[in-house]
């Protein structure tokens, strides 16, 4: 990732995830605060689901439909079913989602960034009972709190971690045509510069605004006299105001030429979809 000083940082990133073909992904593992609002919300959802059982037991037992010295056998299953059996079965399913997972807008996975299965779900919710339930999630809280993307001690035997799914949505910046240069817009060409130079320099449009005020006045220098190569007539203006221009132009021209490539397909749709002429329909 480039750095505000044009520099390229060779630190390595706990959040980058390599494929198998070497391909870096950026990933956001889940932070703290979300999992434990999470985690309590599967919590009370395991209460609830113990309680109701519980409650449904001490009736039958009143009722004598269920002798009193078996009352024990079926708390143990209660709390083996509520606490191991169901978040096995709900993680699995739900191929690593949870409710408390779906509130905050996250999913477990492997650590290589695929998708989690029975056994991570199983040793997940075997290690859950004991640091959530057993310490009210003091154990969960505390590696929580030292691993580097929040993990609980079911995730580093699973080897897994939440990854967060629901990000902010990235609004592109559109950049208009400087109101100086509407008329050069119309004479200048600008075709000819190659596409890997137009894209740095829209990145950097997009990342200027991050900039230092000396970075910002280097890169667009820099960048200009590239530029300057491959444009006709160059405008006498600041070097930012005419990167601006010239992707502006750019841009501009690239939509028209979408716009009637779509209408000669459009024109010629008839043509290509139709039968020969005189040929049978059969």
């Amino acid at each position: 990732m480039a750095e505000p000083g044009g520099t390229l940082s060779n630190m390595p990133d706990s959040s980058e995830l390599l494929t198998g073909e070497a391909v870096a992904l950026d990933v956001q593992s889940t932070s703290f605060i979300l999992r434990a609002a999470g985690a309590i919300l599967d919590f009370l959802q395991t209460v609830v689901l113990a309680g109701a059982f519980f409650w449904l037991l001490f009736v039958l037992a009143g009722q004598g439909v269920i002798d009193q010295s078996a009352i024990a056998a079926f708390s143990t299953s209660i709390i083996v079913f509520c606490c191991v059996v169901v978040p096995t079965a709900v993680e699995t399913l739900s191929h690593g989602r949870s409710l408390g997972k779906l509130a905050i807008g996250a999913r477990i996975v492997r650590d290589d960034g695929g998708a989690s299965g029975f056994r991570h779900a199983f040793i997940r919710a075997l290690t859950g009972f004991l640091e959530i339930y057993m310490t009210l999630g003091g154990v969960a809280a505390l590696t929580g709190l030292l691993s580097t993307r929040s993990k609980r001690l079911g995730d580093m035997l699973a080897g897994t971690y939440a990854q967060q799914e629901r990000v902010p949505r990235v609004t592109e910046p559109v950049f208009g045509m400087p109101p100086a240069l509407a008329s050069w817009a119309e004479l200048a060409d600008v075709a000819r510069m190659p596409d890997r130079l137009s894209r740095r320099i829209a990145q950097f449009l997009k990342q200027a605004p991050k900039l230092t005020p000396a970075t910002r006045a280097r890169l667009a220098q820099d960048l200009a006299a590239e530029a300057s190569a491959w444009v006709s007539p160059v405008p006498l203006v600041d070097p930012e105001t005419f990167l601006y221009a010239v992707a502006a132009a750019r841009r501009d021209r690239e939509y028209v030429a979408h716009l009637l490539e779509r209408e000669r397909l459009a024109r010629i749709q008839p043509v290509l979809t139709g039968r020969p002429h005189g040929f049978p329909d059969r």
